[in-house]
């Protein structure tokens, strides 16, 4: 996707210098900051404090993490110690986990010092898997967004929630693939931005991706949602996942359950944009079995922005009330119109999210 109309993607790595680049999402949409990964360290930090952030993203900076730690020891021991310290800085997020099993898999039969090098071209491969994958969920949504241009022949309005866009991935996004295959098909699409309180990541990164690539939208408050499904003024909603239940229970950004309720309530489509890889085969019920990530009350009682001589400051909303910071909540499968993956858009329900495992082994 494009910032400045060039060509970027949220992560990659310096074959010269040898270390990995991120764009620092803290700043934008106000500052653009490119953030050098050296050490082990610098992976656990920008993760736990959201430079990166989007569960498929946070998967591929915790895959070159554990890569480049590997450099310093790579011990049974230590690969163990670093692969614990990576999945416990972001605990709800399912697509850490699984990258860093998935390097674990690739070098476990190999010699101590093949393993560094195994391991880095094991997340190359899961960088570019990504790009992959998120554009067939781009292309396999775009189909539900013709179909309702058909109907309509009119500028289809979608509403979103926290950011699933190209920032929380390698490139395109999930839940905004198939909104910008929309806009690249020439079909008239508008946005409604939910501002996702209390990291107003929508605010902050979902507008401005959307500005950056010249699609028509909106910023709304969290609340208003229901308001303008009520009205008919939004046609369906996407949103992510950072992980998924077997049974199609949605762990997201807190909030995305209200929105759930509120399309249910008005008949309004619910869709839910994720890669496999999303989906914890484990846990059968998400609301009784999804662990949910408690942050800094900080963010709560503090809001940053930039003031009118361009300086970016935190103030403080409360005097002296506590504060707490529940990071997701769980979607019940029934909420859920459809799960729109890169292998196919499946009921939100067992037997159909089943048959997408079994796809999985056979590749």
């Amino acid at each position: 996707m494009l910032i400045d109309n060039t060509p970027s993607t949220t992560i990659w790595y310096d074959d010269k210098d040898s270390h990995v680049s991120i764009i620092d999402q803290r700043l934008l949409p106000h500052e653009y900051v490119v953030s050098k990964l050296q050490t082990f360290d610098d992976f656990c930090f920008a993760i736990k404090e959201m430079q990166v952030r989007g569960a498929p993203l946070i998967g591929v900076t915790a895959a070159y993490g554990l890569a480049i730690a590997l450099r310093v020891d790579a011990s049974i021991s230590a690969e163990e110690d670093y692969a614990q310290k990576l999945i416990a800085t972001r605990p709800t997020a399912m697509n850490l986990r699984w990258a860093i099993e998935r390097i674990q898999k690739r070098i476990s039969s190999c010699a101590e010092n093949e393993k560094a090098d195994l391991a880095l071209a094991e997340a190359h491969q899961i960088r570019d898997k990504d790009i992959a994958i998120c554009e067939q969920i781009g292309i396999n949504g775009l189909s539900i967004i013709e179909e309702l241009y058909q109907q309509k022949q009119r500028t289809i309005n979608i509403l979103t929630h926290c950011n699933a866009g190209w920032l929380a991935t390698v490139d395109w996004g999930t839940a905004l693939a198939p909104i910008y295959k929309a806009h690249f098909a020439d079909i008239p699409i508008h946005v409604w931005v939910d501002e996702t309180r209390p990291r107003n990541q929508g605010a902050s990164l979902t507008a401005f991706e959307l500005s950056e690539q010249g699609i028509d939208h909106t910023l709304i408050t969290d609340n208003a949602g229901g308001h303008l499904m009520q009205h008919g003024m939004v046609d369906l909603c996407i949103v992510g996942s950072d992980r998924t239940a077997s049974n199609g229970d949605v762990c997201n950004k807190v909030g995305t359950y209200l929105k759930a309720l509120a399309a249910f309530d008005n008949q309004v489509p619910f869709y839910v944009a994720l890669p496999t890889s999303t989906i914890d085969w484990d846990i059968t019920d998400g609301i009784k079995e999804i662990p949910i990530e408690e942050r800094d009350p900080y963010e709560v009682t503090h809001i940053s922005g930039i003031t009118d001589d361009g300086q970016v400051t935190s103030v403080k909303l409360v005097k002296d009330s506590k504060a707490s910071n529940y990071s997701f909540d769980v979607t019940p499968a029934k909420l859920i119109t459809a799960l729109i993956t890169e292998k196919a858009v499946v009921k939100a329900e067992s037997s159909a999210i089943k048959l997408l495992n079994v796809s999985a082994e056979t590749e």
